[in-house]
């Protein structure tokens, strides 16, 4: 192979100055005028580099593994390896968590009792050391022998792991899924060995990324008790004719509900009724979280996580455009905020631009009130500590300036959101945090973070703040806003029952008022 005419050349022993030796070939080779460079010596190049990084993947699984045996991340301010991966390098918690399961299935772990264990599926670690096989190749065998029961003879087990190591050799990632099948097919023939653990082993849903236009996708995984639970609900509240939002007259509810003279009406909105299943059931499962929500089945009434809470900034009040963030992380339109203050019980805060200074709530006690929290969120949108992307909703109010046991105030100004995990990680033991609300500059105010007994500068988290970026930049002035009049009515009122005061935002402001 490529690097083994090289492995005698007197390379460094020390994994450190390899590294640096590595980046320094990489960024030389990123300045070198391949265009003047002959067809083979391109073509060889591209091999030698796409073997390296092949070999790359053990090599992140080494470490990693050490990382983890050492504790290394807990030197940086993390508490688990998947942090220090997904915020410390800044991977993201998808690529974070990709590179745990390639070192769970290659990596070389160490026993109780010291002794060096071989990687779980060895040929594959194999294929990696042999730049014949990726990252790619093993996290696509790991998906398919995720699928195997657990009842499945384990030396049939070993042997498709061999023979999806020898085609991974030879076919793409992708590639290795129609043969994953054939041998999940194999190992169990006819269906008998999966059994409740594997069931409970796959169960899960996945909400994705918003994407452009803030719509995300589910997938994953209902055990069949669950199935029967949501069939159930889906043939109520997802009946033609049922929950639609495009029909005024639609019938709301459960469709079993219904008495005889509510058959015939139905009869029209079904008939009315355009959507798609899939659009039904949409339909139905919101209207199924607006019912949770109204009857407040999320927990005590005081609690944030319990409702609908909106921050927005004035210039996309006063411009008509623009989205609002909600305490769980969601984007939503501005315009679709009048639908959802009619079946929700939503805070709205409004907050000056961009400098985040709150417009009211201030308030000291012992612990952070509600009102507190209310005005954390409009200011911090999630947890502080740099780069951790924790939403708000999963935050606790931390005493920024000062602990309370310090003396401490829990007034407004001196409060910060922060995660559970972050906010027991602020102390003066090497690698936990210390924090104080910084003074001066674009970030006056909010609550800085540096490593307890470092003499660093303290930093803030830009994760939640990506208007940030945008600092020094021209921005589009603000449309001065009209004088218009707005009407409260009754929080059970539908925004189609009330005259229309003026634009979508005004609409939405004076539904959030009578709520």
């Amino acid at each position: 192979m490529a690097g083994e005419e090289f492995a005698d050349a007197g390379l460094p022993d020390s994994p450190a100055e390899l590294a640096r030796l590595i980046d320094a070939a990489v960024a030389k080779l990123a300045e070198s005028p391949l265009g003047l460079t002959a067809d083979a010596d391109v073509l060889e190049t591209v091999e030698a580099v796409e073997g390296a990084w092949r070999r790359a993947a053990a090599v992140n699984a080494a470490l990693l593994v050490e990382i983890s045996d050492r504790e290394l991340y807990s030197h940086v301010g993390h508490t688990t390896v998947k942090r220090f991966y997904a915020q410390h390098l800044r991977l993201g918690d998808g690529e974070a968590k990709r590179r745990l399961a390639v070192a769970a299935s290659i990596g070389v772990f160490t026993s109780m009792t010291g002794d060096k264990l071989p990687p779980k599926w060895e040929p594959l670690a194999a294929g990696v050391a042999e730049a014949q096989v990726s990252a790619d190749h093993v996290v696509e065998v790991e998906h398919i022998m995720a699928k195997v029961p657990m009842m499945a003879d384990p030396d049939q087990v070993t042997t498709a792991v061999e023979v999806l190591a020898n085609a991974a050799r030879e076919l793409a990632p992708a590639d290795l899924r129609p043969l994953g099948q054939r041998l999940l097919a194999h190992l169990d023939p006819d269906g008998t060995l999966g059994n409740d653990i594997d069931r409970q082993r796959r169960r899960g849903i996945t909400i994705g990324r918003q994407d452009s236009r803030m719509m995300s996708k589910i997938s994953g995984y209902l055990t069949p008790a669950l199935r029967a639970k949501l069939e159930v609900l889906l043939d109520n509240w997802a009946a033609p004719g049922m929950n639609n939002p495009d029909d005024e007259s639609s019938m709301s509810g459960s469709k079993a509900e219904l008495d005889g003279s509510d058959r015939e009406a139905l009869g029209d909105a079904v008939r009315r009724d355009t959507r798609t299943p899939s659009q039904r059931n949409h339909d139905a499962i919101e209207h199924g979280l607006d019912w949770i929500l109204g009857h407040e089945g999320l927990g005590r009434p005081d609690r944030l996580p319990a409702e609908v809470v909106i921050t927005v900034d004035e210039a996309d009040l006063a411009r008509r455009a623009g989205v609002a963030l909600t305490a769980t992380g969601t984007l939503v339109p501005i315009p679709d905020l009048v639908a959802l203050a009619a079946d929700a019980t939503p805070w709205l805060e409004v907050f000056k631009t961009s400098t985040r200074t709150v417009l009211d709530f201030r308030r000291g006690r012992r612990f952070a009130t509600k009102t507190q929290r209310l005005a954390m969120f409009g200011a911090d949108r999630g947890c502080t500590r740099p780069m951790c992307t924790e939403p708000f909703a999963r935050t606790q109010a931390h005493h920024g300036q000062r602990d309370w046991a310090d003396g401490g105030n829990t007034d407004i100004n001196e409060l910060a959101a922060a995660c559970g995990t972050d906010n027991r990680n602020v102390g003066t033991r090497p690698g936990q945090w210390e924090t104080t609300i910084i003074a001066d500059g674009p970030d006056e105010g909010r609550v800085g973070w540096r490593l307890a007994g470092t003499d660093g500068p303290y930093r803030t988290n830009p994760v939640h703040h990506p208007q940030a970026f945008l600092r020094g930049h021209p921005q589009p002035p603000p449309e001065p806003p009209r004088r218009t009049t707005m009407l409260r009515t009754r929080p059970d009122v539908r925004p189609r029952t009330f005259v229309d005061p003026g634009s979508a935002v005004e609409r939405a402001l004076a539904l959030v008022l009578a709520a």
